[in-house]
């Protein structure tokens, strides 16, 4: 059943393709995919179903979410350079600490933190937002939790608590 909600998840995202940014038809899908991120590692957990195939197809799944969302919102919102810079140097720190965590265990290692998941929470938040706290500001807070916890991953991995 989990993976059933996550693949809906994936099917959600690319649709997000076909509708204007922002517009009600977005937004109900955006809240949907969102939710469907929220609920499908619990009805793994609480049915006994977690499985490693599971846990990547939920990583697959956020990457197609948050690539159509990408393409979609970027255009639409026109973030200043120094946010794609930053944006950059997140992904940086995660590509290494990928890199890190196969070249010491030889297994692609992801840790779901609790400070990744805040980071996720707000950055799901802030296309909810852009029409009443400016994007340099909220951007500013998603970017730098996101920093810290791709700094804590990266510590969690090269330590063995991952």
């Amino acid at each position: 059943m989990a993976n059933i909600i996550t693949g809906i998840r994936i099917v959600l995202s690319v649709a997000l393709l076909f509708f204007p940014a922002f517009s009600p038809a977005f937004y109900a899908l955006y809240l949907t995919a969102g939710l469907s991120d929220m609920i499908d590692s619990t009805v793994a957990r609480k049915t006994g179903k977690e499985s490693e195939f599971g846990a990547k197809l939920d990583t697959a799944a956020d990457l197609v979410f948050f690539s159509a969302c990408l393409i979609k919102l970027l255009p639409t919102l026109q973030p200043p350079i120094w946010l794609y810079v930053w944006t950059g140097l997140i992904a940086l720190i995660k590509a290494v600490n990928v890199v890190s965590g196969y070249a010491v265990r030889k297994k692609w290692i992801a840790p779901h933190t609790v400070m990744n998941k805040v980071a996720g929470l707000l950055l799901f938040a802030l296309p909810l937002t852009v029409s009443w706290i400016e994007l340099k500001y909220s951007a500013a807070v998603v970017c730098a939790v996101a920093t810290f916890a791709a700094i804590q991953e990266g510590h969690l991995i090269r330590t063995g608590r991952d």
